[in-house]
């Protein structure tokens, strides 16, 4: 709009000014979320970069109070995508898992860049449907059981149990052997597991003597399509019981017969009369055999090693022993409770020379050693010896070494002798003449150059002056007789006539003159500025102050009286 301003003078004078008026947008309107589309539940198996939601934004407001943005919690795997103005989609941006997220809540903010700013949300949930991408698992990899011999028929062996993390039909597992033959014996036909629970059953009694263990592979499959699997391994040990009696099988006899042996009476102490030997048909630890006297006729006169069942000779016979000896020797095995044989040896003395056979006696070996110990102190003293030459030559050497002292060089042609700022811009003076071909004088730079090699000892003194800055006289202008009235800047003007008649003596009189210069409009009226810019919010009541306009008039009266239009 433009405004006049008009004075009331003859005739009337007006000047104008342009008001621009721009309503500016308050942030007044919360930004809008639209939901267009929507899929739910979807397959856990979903790909990346498949679109789940298509959402539309907006906001009734201008700049930036009418700019959105959008966006979703970070921590989740999808991603806003713009398709167009205004319109996003929401698609997969990483491999969903039902098994570790079932269901997502996702939350769609959207905030104007307003100040302050404005938010909306919208919420919505996505559901994941299972598909069967997970194998049974067993806890273990490899399962070792331990079972006693001689176990009754349908005993439990174990429960192998799997687990699957699907939902439904995909979780409901079936258990069964891997069939596998040993000795022509199938494994369903020793064990049996139930389909429904995975418990292990023994189909036999098992006797460690013959069966020692089994190895054998179990499987669990989902019923899922398709059907997923896996299998573990299962180890049973047929654990020992003693069960077994040891059996004697020397000295060998008839069942339930006496062992009858001789031996000289000239026999000397420590001779080996008999040995005991027996087994075990059980395992290392129940069929270890120990040996003890159970019955012997003089206990002074045999000993039995409780280990290898040997019998020897304490010391030698004497008139005073009897001709027949009775020896009852039980063999023991480790077992709980432990089993023993027994075995009845019947000794009698017969008058035989017997051939002694000396003991081979050891001839001790004498050998020389030969050490290098005197070799390797020669070889170190030499080495000491040689270091300690070594460090006196070399400070001896050091010691004799004198400094050469040094000699300041005169300065050479075209060397720098000073570089400094006091003699910047200025003439440098001497008294001697030989001076200034000596040197050279490079006062823009503040340096002092040498042109030829100076003789030793020769000084000289220079002077710096500066140099001087002339003036320029400048002239100045008369000022103006007569002038054009001009009542705003000066209303009353105070004159002094002076009046000098001819006569001789000269007669003069002086007047007093006040000149009061009269307004006409001749002013125009005037605004501060040509043009006004104004911001003005919107949703300002009515009646608010948009802009204050005054117009200026350097006349006076009605003259200077303003009216706007």
């Amino acid at each position: 709009m433009e405004v006049i301003a008009t004075d009331k003078g003859v005739p009337a004078l007006s000047g104008q000014c342009k008001v621009t008026v721009v309503v500016e947008d308050m942030n007044d309107n919360h930004p809008g979320i639209s939901i267009k589309s929507f899929q739910s539940p979807v397959k856990e198996n979903i790909e990346v970069d498949t679109v789940i939601a298509v959402v539309s934004v907006s906001d009734k407001d201008s700049g930036d109070n009418g700019v959105v943005d959008i966006r979703i919690p970070e921590n989740m795997p999808f991603k806003l995508r713009e398709s167009s103005d205004n319109y996003f989609e929401l698609v997969v941006s990483e491999a969903l898992d039902r098994e570790k997220v079932p269901e997502y809540d996702i939350t769609f903010t959207v905030t104007d860049r307003g100040s302050p700013p404005l938010s909306d949300n919208e919420t919505m949930t996505l559901e994941l449907l299972d598909v069967n991408d997970n194998v049974p698992q067993f806890p273990q990899s490899f399962y070792t059981i331990r079972v006693m011999e001689n176990n009754a028929p349908g005993a439990l062996l174990d429960s192998l149990t799997a687990y699957d993390p699907d939902l439904h039909e995909n979780q409901y597992l079936v258990y069964f052997i891997i069939e596998r033959e040993i000795a022509n014996t199938s494994m369903s036909m020793l064990f049996s597991i139930s389909p429904e629970n995975g418990k292990l059953y023994a189909l036999k009694t098992f006797d460690h003597e013959i069966e020692k263990e089994f190895l054998f592979h179990i499987e669990a499959r989902d019923s899922g399509v398709p059907p997923l699997s896996s299998n573990v391994t299962v180890h049973i040990i047929i654990v020992d019981q003693n069960d077994n009696t040891p059996v004697i099988v020397s000295p060998w006899r008839a069942h339930g017969s006496v062992v009858e042996e001789k031996i000289p009476r000239s026999t000397d102490k420590g001779s080996l009369v008999s040995k005991v030997i027996a087994i075990d048909g059980d395992s290392v630890l129940n069929s270890r055999i120990t040996y003890q006297f159970l019955q012997v006729t003089d206990a002074t006169l045999f000993s039995l090693d409780q280990y290898n069942g040997e019998i020897r000779t304490m010391r030698m016979f004497s008139y005073r022993d009897p001709r027949l000896q009775r020896l009852v020797v039980v063999a023991k095995d480790n077992g709980e409770p432990a089993l023993s044989a027994t075995v009845t040896i019947k000794l009698s003395t017969v008058e035989t020379a017997v051939k002694a056979y000396s003991d081979m006696t050891e001839v001790p070996l004498e050998y020389d050693i030969f050490s290098d110990l005197n070799l390797y102190l020669v070889i170190g003293l030499g080495s000491v010896s040689f270091l300690l030459l070594i460090t006196i030559l070399v400070t001896i050497v050091l010691k004799c070494q004198k400094p050469k002292s040094s000699k300041a060089a005169p300065p050479c042609r075209n060397s720098v002798v000073s570089e400094r700022n006091s003699f910047a811009d200025s003439t440098l003076v001497s008294n001697d003449a030989y001076w200034y071909s000596m040197f050279l004088a490079e006062t823009r730079k503040g340096k002092l150059v040498v042109r030829q090699p100076a003789p030793k000892g020769s000084r000289y003194i220079v002077s710096s002056l500066p140099r001087s800055t002339g003036l320029t006289e400048t002239s100045g202008s008369a000022p103006s007789t007569l002038q054009a009235l001009d009542r705003e800047k000066q209303a009353v003007h105070h004159l002094v006539l002076n009046a000098v008649d001819g006569g001789t003596p000269t007669r003069s009189g002086t007047a007093s003159v006040i000149v009061h210069v009269l307004d006409i409009n001749d002013n125009t009226p005037t605004f501060y500025k040509e043009e006004y810019n104004i911001k003005f919010m919107d949703n300002s009541p009515i009646g608010s102050l948009v802009l204050q306009l005054n117009a200026t008039d350097s006349d006076e009266g009605s003259n200077a009286d303003i009216t706007y239009s």
